[in-house]
This record gives C-alpha cells, structure tokens and sequence, in this order.
C-alpha cells in the first residue's frame, strides 16, 4: 500500500485531533491509517508508511485493541500478525463513546460523590464548595444517562438523530433566538426576542 495525498492528509490530521483530544499522535495516526487501508495491514507495513519506529506501533496497536477500533486478523499462508480498524463509522462512534465514558466520565462521577459525601461532613464552609460539587455531579449524571440512551438506540435511529438536529434544537428553542430569549426571561426589562420558534 502506498499512502496517497488525500489519505496521508487525512493521517496527519487525525493524528492532530487525536493529541488534542489527549490520545497519543501515533495511535490517532495509526487508527487513521488503518481506517483508510483497504487491506489489512502488518506492524511492518504500518511503521514504514508512519514513518515511526516498531516499538511505537506496537504500543499503539495493543492500545487501540484495548479501545475496541482495531481487531488482529490473520490470513491463511501467512504467519505475521495483520491488524484492521472498524470501518464502520457509527460502530466506532459507539466504541469511542463508551471507552471514553468507562475511562473518563464514570472515575469523575465517583470522584465527584466521594467529594459531594465528604463536603456533607464539614461544616457551613463548606455549604457553598457542597452546592457547586452537587451541580456538577448531577450534569455528569445527566449527560451520561443520555449517552446511554442514545446508545440503546439502532444505528438506522441513531443516523436520524444526528441528521435532525436543525428540528431538535427548534423544538427545544435552541436555533435562532434561543439563548436571548433565556437572557430575555432572566432580565424583565430587556426587549422580547424578535424570533419565535416555538
């Protein structure tokens, strides 16, 4: 294989995203190479085409097999070990997504009841850091509860989700003259928002 010029534009980037994201270059790099493969490919391959060491491809490979985007194959007659990406792309939505919440979004809400529980103990000083804490647990609690949901749904109604977001957010007044119509409804002497979508 040969990395042509949109896909090694394509590398590059995604290995951007990837660092800033918090996800090691050559990982993002290497899940992106072997999104666009067509063919899997062996850790040789994948170091010559990155231009990265061995060592560092391997590292990011059992990584990415971690995460769940990158499966080992092997093909009959050969004995190195292949390695393809899930193609795709709301499956590997839904594996990021869930990886992200096991490694991320699950450890700080348990953080955040450990602290919640111990600001309970102290004293009134503490009543003001309890209120913030009890805040933010209850977002996280929220959009976590929603990724599962959006997570129980069909690909097919996931897809549907994602192409309406224009009518969600004019059914919930998010389009438009939303965010003034809440600053409007905060401040009574401020003018009615000129549009209406609700």
């Amino acid at each position: 294989m040969t990395l042509t010029p949109a896909a090694q534009k394509f590398v590059l980037h995604w290995g951007e995203m990837g660092h800033a994201w918090g996800i090691n270059r050559t990982m993002a790099q290497v899940h992106a190479l072997l999104f666009v493969a067509p063919t899997p490919l062996d850790a040789e391959e994948i170091s010559r085409l990155l231009d990265v060491s061995r060592s560092n491809v391997s590292t990011s490979l059992r990584e990415l097999i971690t995460w769940g985007v990158v499966k080992r194959v092997h093909i009959i007659g050969d004995r190195r070990d292949r390695f393809e990406a899930l193609k795709d792309v709301m499956e590997t939505f839904r594996v990021i997504m869930a990886e992200r919440r096991r490694r991320e979004m699950d450890p700080t809400i348990a953080l955040l009841e450990h602290c919640v529980r111990e600001a309970k103990l102290g004293d009134d000083s503490e009543q003001y850091t309890r209120a913030q804490l009890e805040k933010m647990l209850e977002f996280t609690k929220m959009v976590t509860e929603w990724y599962s949901h959006v997570d129980r749904l069909s690909t097919p109604s996931l897809l549907r989700l994602f192409r309406g977001g224009a009518m969600l957010a004019k059914v919930f007044g998010r389009l438009g003259g939303g965010k003034e119509k809440e600053k409007a409804s905060a401040d009574p002497d401020s003018e009615p928002a000129e549009t209406d979508l609700v």
